[in-house]
């Protein structure tokens, strides 16, 4: 319950200060009954007053300072100063000149948001696409009517449409502005009122023009024969979808796909992006972009700034190396506001009523609006001439005998019985004799009248035509059909938006594109990896490394491949050698454990490059066992980044190596220091990651694996004398002469 409480008078003091029933009593009242009281009408002013636009295309902030502009004779004329306009406004707007001013702003020419707009302007006025260009103080910037905007007053001085008092009855406003064209359509238009809203995207003028020309011809016309799809400010493309256009059309509600226009330049390798969907600013896809490039998603580019200047907007990406254009664009269409939806909900004021209304419907509603205000003007010409017609057939009766006018007039002795006196001579109303006395002396002769009554026959014509007008709804369309082709001469202008069809549209599934130039690849036996260019590398020294530690593994490849580190818990971790820096010997390098997150003392003790997971991985225990796996069990259809299970860990693993084929000859050392030396043939896969292996090395008592490599020529001096022809097998002692040459 809602409670109201007043100090209550006393009946003394009601005597004296007079006495109102009721006053200072508690009142008790439902919540919902003060809501509909008090918070409905409040919400029927907005939605009347201030967020939705009329038929003609304005709201009444708009429609009130266009009307000011034009009672200051700001059409054709000099620009006044911006803040003049401002409280002049104010007369009519009880708002505050920041709000006032803003309206200004956003109908202006410097500020770009309309096709058509209606301040021609000077200064800086800020720009739509740009949410931090902040428009210049009111008394900086000049502002006069656009001429398009003598096709909005033509006619409002001939009693095209009704006015009303302005909030302190000190003037009058016009509720409509006559619109010699459907600017309800021609310029967007957004609002949001207290439960329901409006967002009526824009148009091309000469196709709205042509539209609605046809539809007063033949109300059955295919409005998409002329009207092919909207047309925005920003000129950004349109994804054209026939559906999604006739459902707009049809229901006045849907959403148009906008995306941004780019060019690329091969010469700089980078992207110009000349254009934004209406929805959206520059900063804000900047933002974007940054926050996906800080996020490692988009890889691409090396940097994006605003290069907006006088020519318009422009958005400059630099790319990095080997990136295809076409699909980074793409990839940003689908990440960042650069690909937006415009939606839209024709909502409009139809004779104080909201009404979400098609195209079609749209049309007819102006059409029929524009026909009462050209009835309305044809009839206030059809009375001015009427008029003066009539005053023109009494002076034609004092042509017969001005001197009798003359002697009347002299003759009467009292001014007040002028009008009488010739009204009873001629035999003319009052109105022609008051035109008559009001003649200039001078005029009195016969040239004067005749010239005047010359005008009689035309105005009679003039009549007659007007009157078939007012009789003939066809002539009166055929007025405004007229008109509409001379506005759409006068003012048409191309098409900003380009068209593109959505099944034209590539929708490429989002594949990161990897620049892919020729690495060096460095791992070391604690554990850290470095990621050098051959030209980095040639101009480099010595490897930078821990105290103790040693590069164990070099791989000569590109950017784009795959990396698999074994670990000594039996897991293994994938990255990809784009997701490194490129580095130099001089720095220590990437700690993988670090990196990938490994477990807790978990360490990184082999590492496998690959692109096409070709070739076996091997795994060698202490024991002298050896497991032969494929490399393809490790590729994954999902970008997982931990495998458990690599290997098995039954028992301590003494070495791992990447054998690319069958044919790879394989050294293996022991504790006890015999050598065997085998093809990787001689031991055949096994399908799971896990499995135990055979055995390769018998090992005697209390000695173990140590070692196990890929053999080079310049391993051992004599290789076939290490070699067995079955296995397993104790391998060989080297000869004395022979230790001193072993290299591993």
């Amino acid at each position: 319950m809602a409670k109201k409480r007043t100090t209550k008078k006393t009946p003394a003091a009601a005597k004296t200060e007079g006495y109102i029933a009721g006053a200072g009593e508690v009142v008790e009242e439902r919540i919902a009954s003060t809501l509909e009281e008090n918070f409905m009408p409040y919400a029927m002013s907005i939605i009347l007053s201030r967020a939705i636009p009329e038929i003609d295309g304005f709201k009444p902030s708009h429609r009130k300072l266009l009307y000011t502009m034009y009672k200051m004779g700001l059409l054709g004329s000099q620009r006044t100063k911006s803040a003049n306009i401002v409280g002049q406004t104010m007369r009519l707007n009880p708002h505050g000149d920041a709000a006032i001013y803003d309206t200004m702003v956003r109908l202006s020419r410097g500020y770009e948001a309309l096709l058509h707009p209606f301040v021609d302007s000077k200064g800086n006025f800020g720009k739509f696409y740009s949410r931090d260009m902040a428009w210049a103080a009111s008394r900086y910037t000049e502002a006069k009517l656009d001429p398009i905007c003598n096709e909005l007053f033509g006619d409002i001085d001939k009693d095209t449409v009704d006015f009303v008092d302005n909030y302190d009855n000190t003037m009058k406003e016009p509720t409509l502005l006559p619109a010699a064209f459907p600017s309800v359509l021609v310029n967007a238009n957004t609002g949001i009122a207290v439960g329901m809203a409006s967002s009526i995207c824009s148009f091309n003028l000469a196709e709205v023009c042509r539209t609605t020309i046809e539809l007063l011809r033949n109300p059955e016309h295919d409005i998409m024969s002329t009207l092919v799809a909207p047309d925005f400010t920003g000129g950004a493309q349109i994804i054209y979808d026939k559906k999604v256009i006739e459902t707009v059309y049809e229901t006045g509600r849907g959403s148009i796909k906008l995306r941004g226009r780019y060019v690329y330049d091969k010469s700089a390798n980078c992207i110009d992006i000349l254009s934004i969907p209406q929805t959206t600013t520059s900063e804000a896809i900047i933002e974007k972009v940054i926050d996906l490039v800080k996020g490692g998603k988009i890889k691409e580019i090396s940097d994006i700034r605003d290069e907006t200047g006088i020519d318009g907007l422009k958005i400059t990406i630099d790319l990095k190396r080997g990136v295809n254009a076409d699909k980074l664009m793409n990839k940003l269409y689908k990440m960042t506001p650069l690909e937006d939806s415009f939606s839209c909900n024709f909502n409009v004021l139809i004779g104080g009523t909201p009404m979400v209304l098609g195209v079609r419907d749209l049309l007819n509603e102006w059409s029929a609006f524009r026909i009462e205000c050209v009835k309305r003007r044809t009839y206030y010409d059809l009375h001015k001439k009427q008029e003066k017609l009539h005053l023109l057939r009494g002076l034609e009766k004092i042509l017969l005998d001005i001197d009798k006018a003359i002697k009347i007039i002299r003759n009467t002795e009292e001014e007040a019985k002028v009008v009488p006196n010739l009204m009873e001579g001629f035999g003319i109303d009052e109105v022609q004799a008051e035109y008559v006395a009001e003649i200039r002396l001078r005029h009195l002769n016969r040239e004067y009248i005749l010239r005047r009554t010359d005008d009689i026959s035309q105005l009679e014509k003039d009549i007659e035509e007007l009157e078939s007008i007012l009789a003939s709804s066809r002539k009166i369309k055929n007025i405004i059909i007229r008109e509409l082709s001379e506005i759409a001469e006068k003012y048409g202008q191309p098409r900003r938006s380009m068209i593109i069809y959505a099944e034209d549209i590539i929708d490429d599934e989002i594949v990161e594109e990897i620049p892919d130039y020729a690495v060096n690849l460095f791992f070391s036996k604690e554990g850290y990896f470095k990621k050098i260019t051959p030209q980095s590398l040639r101009m480099s020294g010595e490897h930078k490394l821990k105290d103790g530690d040693e590069i164990t593994e070099h791989f000569e490849t590109t950017n784009n491949t795959d990396l698999i580190f074994i670990s000594d818990h039996a897991q293994a971790y994938k990255a990809k050698g784009s997701d490194f820096a490129d580095t130099k010997t001089s720095v220590l390098g990437e700690y993988i454990p670090s990196k990938l997150g490994f477990d807790e003392d978990e360490n990184a003790i082999y590492m496998i490059p690959t692109k096409d997971y070709s070739g076996y991985v091997m795994f060698f225990f202490e024991s002298g066992k050896a497991a032969k796996v494929p490399l393809e069990s490790y590729a994954t259809k999902t970008n997982r980044k931990k495998l458990t299970g690599a290997y098995c860990d039954k028992e301590p693993l003494a070495a791992v190596c990447y054998v690319p084929d069958d044919e790879t000859d394989i050294v293996i050392l022991s504790s006890s220091g015999r050598a065997l030396v085998f093809k990787a043939g001689k031991i055949n896969a096994k399908s799971s990651r896990t499995a135990q292996g055979v055995a390769v090395m018998k090992q005697k008592k209390g000695h173990r694996v140590i070692s196990a490599k890929l053999l080079t020529d310049d391993m051992l001096p004599d290789k076939e004398r290490y070699r067995s022809k079955t296995l397993p097998s104790m391998g060989q002692l080297p000869k004395s002469q022979d230790s001193d040459q072993m290299t591993f």
